[in-house]
């Protein structure tokens, strides 16, 4: 019995593992950006942002302002083509200094709106959390928003947001940057689908916060990078700062 010998490395193999990361061939790069601090129905607790306030329309704050000028810093030099928002506001008020500075339009999706809460909806989470209502609790343990009274089916969600990042790379297109301000929620569901991970092992996102996505030219998406900050350095702690820091 006899076999062949290997003639060279199979194709998908890098030939350097080592070598600084290229997009592959035909690819496209989203990169998500969670919104900037937004305002909160209820002042949040020391440590805490007090951020989950699902569809709720709330405005960035000035913190929230700061950052957005961060991302617009950091992303204007990059070979952006498409940028994309939500339905909802803290979306392009976070997109705007960058669209400003790539002479863009944000386009908006709306299926990558956030999460809605039902019940805890806006300033209601932070109400309830304080007060040590369970079914939080239940639904961290669930991994699972809709352990919540009124809120969307994490079935709904999932397919809504897959279903948002897909248009955003079709539309996009293959050898290109797409980048996509949305929300917390959405990242962690998208990661989650992309990793195959816990439901809610990536639910740490911060505001103004950078995760790149790579779709091959045979659709296989792939996470790159999570939850950078690094241009958020040196940057006024939105719980903490006093309003003449946020100039």
């Amino acid at each position: 019995m006899s076999s062949s010998a290997p003639t060279g490395p199979p194709p998908d193999v890098p030939a350097d593992l080592q070598a600084p990361f290229l997009r592959p061939d035909r690819a496209t790069e989203v990169v998500l950006v969670r919104h900037g601090s937004a305002e909160h129905r209820v002042a949040p607790s020391p440590g805490g942002d007090g951020a989950i306030e699902g569809q709720a329309d709330s405005p960035l704050t000035a913190a929230g302002v700061v950052q957005a000028r961060a991302v617009a810093r950091r992303l204007a030099p990059v070979a952006v083509d498409r940028l994309f928002v939500t339905t909802l506001q803290r979306t392009h008020q976070t997109a705007a200094p960058l669209a400003e500075a790539l002479e863009l339009s944000p386009e908006v999706v709306a299926d990558l709106r956030e999460v809605s809460l039902g019940v805890l909806e806006g300033g209601e989470f932070e109400r309830r959390r304080r007060a040590g209502d369970t079914v939080l609790a239940e639904a961290f343990a669930a991994q699972r928003w809709d352990v919540i009274p009124g809120a969307e089916s994490m079935d709904a969600f999932a397919q809504r947001v897959r279903r948002g990042l897909e248009r955003v790379a079709e539309v996009t297109g293959p050898d290109a940057t797409a980048v996509a301000v949305v929300h917390g929620g959405v990242i962690a569901e998208l990661c989650h689908q992309v990793t195959g991970s816990e439901r809610f092992a990536f639910i740490h996102v911060e505001n103004a916060s950078f995760t790149t996505l790579i779709r091959s030219s045979g659709g296989v998406w792939r996470l790159r990078s999570f939850n950078d900050t690094t241009h958020l350095v040196g940057q006024p702690d939105p719980r903490t700062a006093a309003p003449a820091d946020l100039g």
